[in-house]
């Protein structure tokens, strides 16, 4: 492994999640850096032109992204190579009318969204991103991305003076005890978060015209940026590692294959919460995508879906050294020794004997550990855009991902190596040549 490779990798990774700080910005981010390889974007509600050797990308929602090259030596009758993540992460979004006035206090009511650890969020510095809709002075409706950088929230945590069980009980209540606040009002002071918005769009974006804010989907974030981490820089931090993460190296894996093999990289919104919307992996995208990549002919469709592969990279839980009892014995993975390939019997996990197979071929070849995990047989699993993938298109699916600590946090931890060998595999991946799997006489 050439280390300074995985410098230069993990400091674009870096560079990524500080500006990937939503969705909605997550995939400007990656359409961005499409664009700059030479990616034609493609609208939903046009004709396509596909060509052979072709490199292509569409957005749904502002939140979903689907890039694909049509192969130039082998197209997508011969089998798609394609990778799958999500780039939602668990948070706190604002609500409709979240103004609140409290012993003088502005704070904004919140929702929580996906399984959040909520303790985390106490004590940091968050500022506010997401999508705006808004009329213009036409009274048309337009919408923006909005990101106010700054800190602007806090959150604080209750005096240990005033809560003296608190190390031994927290719980933390959703609707009563996360609000942020925003500032300290006068007696007369009206706060208008909607008025504050329509400030901050045209702050952000010179010349826009804005009569009135109608709408938003709104996050709060950390500030504090993704950073190497440990005494010779082992770990990466940050928040949004799950699943952000696996987008920009899969992201990266389709910007450096030769192109020679039809591929497609995928990245869902909605994972955190079930994935069924208009652009969840429960919903028709990538279908939709598959069957006009076929021409809409059916022989063409089932014939790119059976002899295809989708690897589904979302992270793994690291076995975390002050309660490794929540791991199973033989099945532990360890951060900076190779991505983790994820099994459950009960199909939480998509992975079967031959997609893990193929996997191990691949990582071997380019010299990248491999490692397996197995929940503990008393715990619940969680699961991925894996099993609902293969379930929606009867593709062959493998669940992968990079080991990592606090899962669901508002800063996670990840080994250094991990990604970029992950990366790597998922290169050798877009590139392998001849069919995926053995033909059957």
């Amino acid at each position: 492994m050439s280390q300074a490779s995985c410098d230069t990798f993990n400091q674009t990774l870096c560079e990524f999640l500080a500006a990937a700080v939503t969705p909605f910005h997550a995939v400007q981010a990656m359409a961005s850096m499409l664009q700059e390889a030479g990616f034609q974007r493609l609208q939903e509600a046009r004709n396509w032109q596909l060509a052979a050797g072709g490199k292509y990308y569409l957005t749904r929602n502002d939140s979903s992204l689907v890039a694909f090259v049509v192969g130039s030596e082998a197209g997508p009758g011969q089998g798609m190579r394609m990778v799958g993540a999500h780039t939602d992460s668990p948070c706190l979004m604002v609500k409709p009318q979240p103004e609140k006035v409290r012993q003088g206090y502005y704070q904004l009511g919140v929702e929580v969204y996906g399984g959040v650890l909520l303790n985390p969020w106490f004590d940091r510095d968050l500022s506010l991103a997401g999508r705006v809709s808004y009329a213009d002075s036409s009274g048309v409706m337009q919408t923006a991305l909005v990101n106010f950088q700054r800190p602007i929230a806090f959150i604080p945590s209750l005096a240990i003076h005033l809560d003296r069980e608190v190390n031994q009980h927290r719980s933390v209540n959703p609707q009563t005890d996360i609000l942020p606040i925003l500032t300290q009002l006068q007696s007369d002071d009206k706060p208008d978060f909607r008025s504050l918005l329509a400030g901050q769009l045209r702050s952000e974006h010179t010349g826009i015209d804005v009569d009135r804010v109608l709408d938003y989907e709104l996050s709060f974030y950390d500030t504090q940026v993704a950073a190497p981490v440990g005494l010779n820089g082992e770990f990466i931090a940050s928040a949004r590692l799950d699943n952000l993460l696996s987008c920009f190296t899969g992201l990266q894996a389709l910007l450096a294959a030769d192109g020679s093999q039809s591929s497609l990289l995928i990245c869902n919104d909605h994972e955190e919460v079930g994935s069924l919307s208009t652009a969840g992996a429960q919903g028709p995208l990538l279908r939709s995508v598959l069957r006009r990549i076929a021409g809409g002919d059916e022989a063409s469709y089932a014939a790119l879906t059976d002899s295809s592969m989708m690897i589904s990279a979302d992270n793994a839980h690291g076995i975390h050294p002050n309660f490794a009892d929540r791991h199973d014995d033989n099945h532990g993975p360890k951060l900076n020794a190779g991505p983790v390939i994820k099994i459950n019997a009960n199909q939480r996990y998509a992975t079967n004997s031959e997609t893990a197979g193929l996997y191990r071929l691949l990582a071997a070849v380019e010299d990248v550990p491999v490692q397996a995990f197995v929940v503990r047989t008393d715990m619940a699993c969680g699961s991925t855009i894996g099993p609902i993938t293969a379930g929606g298109t009867g593709i062959r699916t493998l669940d992968i991902g990079v080991p990592t600590f606090g899962m669901h946090s508002i800063r996670e931890l990840a080994g250094s190596r991990d990604a970029w060998d992950l990366s790597r595999v998922l290169r050798r991946f877009y590139n392998h040549s001849g069919p995926l799997f053995a033909v059957a006489d």
